[in-house]
């Protein structure tokens, strides 16, 4: 297999995925499983919630799994304060989440990459209960073994061989001499994968692209953040960008999982935009692209002869500047992984450094608290896009989860040796 990515980053870590668990995880269909928990239960109007730890598992290194252990990965997890929990403890063979607020979708939030459960194995570096553990790294491969005493039954495949940071047109290539199994297609790039007749497993749309926008220095003025919401013309990045793949959106969520993204009208207004903005500011916008790879820097050019087309004085920071200093409009991707409207609403809103308040499955309820949100125009959703892999020929049965991420431990593959 090979990825462009970090293979232990969350949101495309495919090395945190392959060997570790979550408490709950997301089958196929998105809907919520036991894993490392056998169950739960929820008290208090679903401020307490009470997971029961699975006896008899064990880490890699041979540590057993508790529920001190299990306590100890999800404080970790909560450094960065975005945990849905304001407390977590081990009582018994259970942990207990607690939270001043309902937390009606916590089973399906603690199926996410960030609350896998890991602990340092001697040398420091995580480790996890899942089904192939790490063998080793050399000459830019990392080395997995199938877990032969993994809980859930050994998967089919006895090793995954994982090269990170490779470049497309490398992982093509690797793909078409047989070196690889498994790459990644670009969005943009399905119709060249299918002209070159690869076999190609496409997911539903699970990654938004947006802009970021400050709230402060030159954009202080929400009129003015509304006028760049209104100049951007998604459709060109839709058609001539990212080639048609995915839908153009206003909205944080995809029209499948909601219901009501249609109601956030996603067409440029360039008069309005123009109106808005007035006379209001001479000061020179900066742009920049999240890392992302060449077509979010290509979006964000684009982005920018929007925004001057508008009569707004735009700059857009070279990928090298990217990350110093703080743009005043920021081009990100952010991949969801939950499957529920609610939880998916939360995990939207707490990516883009809000605290997530909305809950439960009232469609009218979340289309609220998403409208009032994305009205301060901070967040500007453009483009909801799909996953996709390219398989060899030698691989069976390999199925796409939720997020939109491979399932090796359900797959199989040929010897061809």
């Amino acid at each position: 297999m090979e990825t462009q990515e970090d293979p232990w980053q969350t949101a495309d870590g495919m090395a945190r995925r392959l060997t570790m668990d979550g408490l709950t995880r997301l089958d196929t269909a998105g809907q919520v499983r036991a894993a490392l928990a056998t169950g739960w239960s929820s008290q208090n109007g679903e401020h307490r919630w009470e997971f029961r730890i699975r006896p008899n598992v064990h880490f890699h290194d041979g540590t057993a799994l508790t529920a001190e252990t299990v306590a100890a990965s999800l404080t970790q997890s909560c450094r960065s304060g975005a945990c849905p929990w304001t407390a977590v403890q081990a009582v018994g063979q259970t942990v207990v989440l607690t939270s001043d607020s309902p937390m009606p979708d916590l089973p399906a939030q603690l199926a996410r990459a960030e609350f896998l459960i890991a602990h340092s194995d001697t040398q420091g570096a995580p480790d996890g209960t899942g089904v192939f553990q790490v063998t080793g790294f050399a000459n830019g491969v990392m080395a997995f073994a199938a877990n032969d005493d993994y809980w859930n039954g050994r998967p089919f495949v006895d090793a995954v061989e994982l090269r990170p940071r490779r470049s497309i047109r490398d992982q093509w290539l690797d793909l078409s001499i047989g070196r690889a199994d498994l790459v990644q297609v670009p969005p943009q790039m399905l119709h060249q994968a299918q002209q070159q007749h690869m076999a190609v497993t496409v997911s539903e749309p699970v990654e938004l692209v947006a802009l970021q926008l400050s709230a402060t220095g030159a954009l202080a003025n929400p009129k003015l953040r509304e006028a760049v919401a209104l100049a951007v013309d998604r459709s060109a990045l839709y058609n001539v960008i990212f080639q048609k793949q995915g839908e153009i959106t206003a909205s944080l969520l995809p029209e499948a999982l909601s219901g009501y993204a249609f109601l956030f009208a996603p067409d440029r207004d360039l008069n309005r935009a123009v109106a808005l903005r007035g006379g209001a500011t001479s000061s020179v916008l900066t742009l920049a692209a999240e890392d992302g790879g060449a077509e979010l820097q290509l979006a964000i050019e684009r982005i920018a002869l929007n925004l001057r087309e508008a009569g707004f004085r735009a700059q857009v920071m070279p990928a090298a500047q990217s990350g110093q200093g703080q743009p005043d409009i920021l081009l990100r991707r952010v991949s969801l992984e939950e499957t529920q409207a609610g939880a998916a609403l939360n995990e939207m809103l707490e990516s883009f450094g809000q605290h997530g308040t909305a809950s439960g499955t009232d469609t009218a309820a979340l289309y609220r608290a998403e409208r009032d949100f994305l009205a301060g125009h901070t967040v500007v959703p453009l483009l909801w896009l799909p996953r996709a892999w390219a398989v060899s020929e030698r691989v069976r049965d390999l199925r796409l989860a939720a997020d939109g991420s491979p399932q090796l431990s359900d797959a199989a593959s040929e010897d061809t040796k």
